[in-house]
């Protein structure tokens, strides 16, 4: 049974992704999974869910990387420092996530859009960063099967650096 902070965070959480027109679910009483756009990540899949005290946020951002993960990890720890609300988490298979929690008394329109825009900027607006740390090799392989077939290459602009020769 759902106490008076859970009842006022499922009002709050409702009526702020309704207004912020995002798409969004409940399977279950408490529990969202609301879809973020994005830019250079199409879409960031954010789950938030009512605890008995705290509003507990998690996004996933990429799965693992296949190349340099310490420096992935280091540029982690590191953007960590100057993130607000959310924090970089890797999980047991090393797939990277940003996670949160609120306390139930703190859920107000006003924060939990702060939130949502901080998993977005960190989400999306790193996405290319990671993607470059620790998938260089993959996208060099990409690009290089894509030019041999013919195929467009438009996706992959934001790595240019990595795929054109230096001179």
């Amino acid at each position: 049974m759902a106490d008076q902070a859970d009842t006022a965070a499922i009002a709050i959480i409702e009526r702020t992704l309704d207004d912020a027109e995002l798409e969004w679910e409940s399977p279950q009483s408490g529990s969202y999974v609301v879809t973020l756009p994005g830019t250079r990540k199409l879409s960031t899949t954010l789950s938030l869910r009512i605890g008995k005290h705290a509003l507990s946020l998690t996004a996933f951002v990429i799965r693992h990387p296949d190349e340099n993960h310490d420096a992935v990890h280091r540029w982690l720890l590191e953007r960590n420092l100057r993130l607000y609300g959310v924090s970089y988490a890797i999980d047991s298979l090393g797939d990277i996530y940003l996670t949160g929690k609120l306390p139930l008394s703190a859920v107000t329109p006003e924060e939990l859009d702060r939130l949502l825009g901080s998993v977005l900027e960190n989400a999306d607006g790193s996405f290319n960063t990671l993607l470059e740390l620790g998938f260089a090799s993959a996208i060099r392989k990409e690009y290089a099967w894509r030019v041999s077939r013919g195929e467009s290459t438009r996706n992959l602009d934001a790595f240019t650096h990595l795929t054109q020769p230096q001179d």
